[in-house]
């Protein structure tokens, strides 16, 4: 370990560390814009400036590895006008527009002209125009006359996704970010160059003039989407949910995420959720709350051929949901037929190298060890075997989150309703399918995991803890409680506060002085 002292500051590196990152472990502010952790140093935004004690000359940060012994400032006068110079530097050219920019209330110029800047320009000749509103893609937007030319997303086309669709193009005051002819910026990671941009000039087609940030509050949270269970923070208000970005794991996602899985929050919201619990068959429904559907299931259950019921799970939910299912199917049911539906099997296995998986679950991994202490080890074409010979009358099917991720889903649940006489529908998302069928159906709407607490085991082994942040849809009951209701037992429906009411502005609370 190097010693080292920042702004006064005692302390300890690795060796190897460079100067702009012993800042971040002390703790101390320094302005920059190219420089990204998880990408390679640039150093072209010249921002980073830092005196050295027995150097001549102000160095970068970024580009300067910490040697033992350091003494190093960024308070100095000559630092602050050497800053302030670079910041007007990059802003001459910056148009005026932030009352009108999606990236206003969380812009990394804005913050560092408040920090570092607070200087009278003198810029008197007319500002360079350049091309605004430009398409890159299906996803994202690019203002070229905001963008600094901090290559962040050059860099991350180039390092991480490794499929280098952009550049930097002409030469001086010019120069501007692109696509390269017939190569538009799709990779499914593009979005984590809006991510990184530090200005308004990458935005979102997706959350672009949806929210005013300053309106959002934000939580963390486990990502759904797959079993590599990536860290993300969510973003959303009384409203609902608007986006969600990638959160920093080590272990798991470095500073990335896939664009597949961003959309996981659509399928939160009301608009793709079974809001009521429903009983009847196609044509004929009866809405009710969802705890008093499941003690209708409850009450049904009395007069069931116990050896005719099936379970259908998904690896959809959390340990302590599967622990409450199966302490239920073995104390109420008692047999074997237990069954594992796997997403898509052609592609369950697949990876795309980076961080997408095939198994669109977050925890199989945990499902199946559960599987494996109970001794439920039935294969799907038992199942499909026992339903034709008609051995399996009652299914109860612990369906998916997002049904996007079940490419079957549609002409299985078609079948199930021909070959059963009862089903029992637990699932958060709103399927079409399962209102046409023709035997007696019980749907009973389930919370999201935004709306519950829960362990996940990733593809790795891993265990994650994700929390319950509000309550979208209030009816809904996570697979625990629904378990216990169709147990019998009496059981409280525990729920988070719901979303509800005009949406507030969250930057009063907590933007501190100005």
């Amino acid at each position: 370990m190097l010693k080292c002292k920042i702004n006064g500051v005692e302390v300890e590196v690795k060796e190897g560390t460079t100067i702009i990152e012993a800042f971040k472990i002390a703790g101390q502010k320094i302005a920059h814009y190219c420089w990204h952790p998880g990408l390679s140093v640039a150093g072209v935004c010249r921002l980073c400036m830092v005196e050295i004690k027995g150097q001549p000359r102000l160095q970068i940060a970024c580009n300067t590895p910490v040697q033992d012994g350091m003494e190093i400032t960024n308070q100095s006068e000559q630092v602050k006008e050497t800053v302030r110079w670079g910041l007007d530097f990059h802003l001459i050219n910056h148009p005026l527009d932030c009352p009108i920019c999606d990236q206003a209330g969380e812009c990394g110029l804005q913050d560092q002209y408040m920090e570092f800047g607070l200087y009278t320009p003198e810029m008197a000749e007319p500002k360079v125009k350049k091309h605004k509103v430009v398409d890159l893609g299906s996803k994202i937007v690019l203002d070229t006359e905001r963008c600094i030319l901090c290559s962040r997303c050059v860099r991350f086309t180039a390092e991480v996704t490794k499929t280098y669709e952009l550049g930097i193009f002409n030469r001086g005051d010019r120069s501007e970010i692109g696509t390269f002819e017939n190569k538009p910026l799709e990779n499914n990671y593009a979005l984590n160059t809006v991510d990184i941009c530090p200005v308004g000039a990458l935005t979102s087609k997706d959350f672009r003039f949806r929210q005013r940030v300053w309106y959002l509050q934000e939580r963390e949270s486990i990502c759904t989407g797959c079993s590599t269970g990536c860290n993300i923070k969510i973003y959303f208000n009384e409203e609902g949910l608007f986006r969600i970005r990638p959160v920093y794991n080590e272990k798991v996602n470095g500073y990335w995420m896939c664009d597949e899985g961003r959309n996981i929050y659509k399928f939160v919201n009301k608009e793709n959720r079974l809001l009521k619990a429903k009983k009847g068959r196609k044509g004929e429904w009866l809405e009710m709350e969802g705890g008093a559907a499941a003690k209708d299931v409850a009450h049904h259950f009395k007069s069931l051929d116990k050896e005719r019921i099936a379970l259908v799970v998904t690896g959809q939910f959390s340990n302590e949901e599967y622990e409450a299912l199966f302490q239920f199917y073995k104390k109420n049911v008692g047999n074997d037929f237990v069954y594992h539906w796997i997403n898509n099997k052609e592609s369950f296995e697949d990876f795309d190298g980076l961080l997408l998986r095939g198994d669109r679950n977050p925890n199989t991994k945990g499902l199946l060890q559960k599987l494996e202490d109970y001794r439920y080890e039935q294969t799907w074409a038992h199942l499909e075997e026992n339903l034709k010979a008609g051995k399996i009358e009652t299914l109860i099917v612990a369906g998916p989150e997002n049904p996007l991720w079940f490419p079957d889903l549609k002409e299985k649940v078609q079948q199930w309703g021909i070959q059963l006489s009862h089903l029992i529908w637990l699932s958060s998302a709103k399927v079409q399918a399962v209102d046409e069928v023709e035997c007696l159906t019980w749907q009973i709407p389930l919370k999201t995991f935004f709306e519950k607490d829960g362990t996940y085991v990733n593809y790795q082994g891993l265990e994650q803890k994700s929390h319950r942040i509000a309550t979208i849809v209030p009816g809904a009951l996570s697979l625990s409680e629904a378990a216990h209701l169709m147990a019998g037992e009496e059981y409280k429906v525990d729920m988070a506060p719901i979303l509800k009411g005009p949406k507030k502005n969250y930057y009063v609370h907590r933007r501190g002085y100005l």
